[in-house]
């Protein structure tokens, strides 16, 4: 399962250092060069993290990490990173809605290592699996195709869920009638999971007839291929 962070750091060099370094930890990035930018990205994207230099063009760091916490009430996890050294601007940073405060210069595997703690801290907050443009994010109950929001029953979101974080792994319908009647007695026929599985694919696929991301595996069920 990806996580997404959001990079607003207009210093080229260290953008694209601190770029390098997430996607080789596997993190999905997306980078801004200003604060108005970052707000722009902030609200298409919803990533999990912020890391946020504080001088910055347009917008401050400080106005940027406030209006974060306006948003979100504290759901994104904001990693503050600047010049500014001092106690009392630290203070003043992890009181404006930061969780955690780094100087630079800094080390690439130190920056790692505090974001590491600042997600696992934040785990159960941001959850976000993303397979070639379409996007489910469980805490929000939304999925998004290409940034366009599709609206999902409660059966619909199960299944997607659960085939996205199980890709290319045959699931046989019984695996997946479990996760969506997990306590239900009752007799659940195989037409249900069907019929669930053909409103979906009407939401989800370009041409639903001809599947390209929920494959029929004949004889054994469904496959979801990111």
């Amino acid at each position: 399962m990806q996580q997404l962070v959001l990079v607003v750091e207009d210093d080229e060099m260290i953008r694209n250092l601190i770029k390098t370094y997430l996607q080789k930890e596997n993190y999905e990035v997306i980078t801004a060069v200003d604060g108005e930018e970052g707000k722009e990205l902030f609200r298409s994207h919803a990533p999990c993290l912020v890391l946020l230099d504080l001088m910055l063009p347009k917008l401050s760091g400080e106005e940027l990490c406030s209006w974060i916490r306006e948003q979100e009430q504290n759901e994104t996890s904001i990693i503050m990173i600047t010049a500014k050294t001092s106690s009392e601007q630290k203070i003043a940073g992890l009181r404006m809605g930061a969780d955690d405060y780094i100087t630079k210069p800094f080390s690439p595997n130190e920056l790692m290592a505090r974001v590491e703690a600042v997600l696992r801290r934040g785990s159960m907050l941001c959850q976000r699996v993303a397979h070639n443009g379409l996007v489910i994010k469980p805490r929000r109950g939304e999925v998004l195709l290409h940034d366009r929001q599709v609206p999902m029953t409660k059966y619909e979101f199960s299944l997607l869920y659960y085939f996205m974080q199980h890709p290319d792994i045959v699931l046989s319908r019984e695996q997946l009638m479990e996760q969506i009647h997990p306590n239900d007695e009752t007799v659940v026929m195989d037409r249900t999971i069907d019929a669930h599985i053909k409103k979906l694919r009407e939401k989800i696929e370009k041409t639903p007839s001809a599947p390209e991301r929920i494959q029929t595996v004949r004889g054994m069920g469904y496959r979801f291929v990111p």
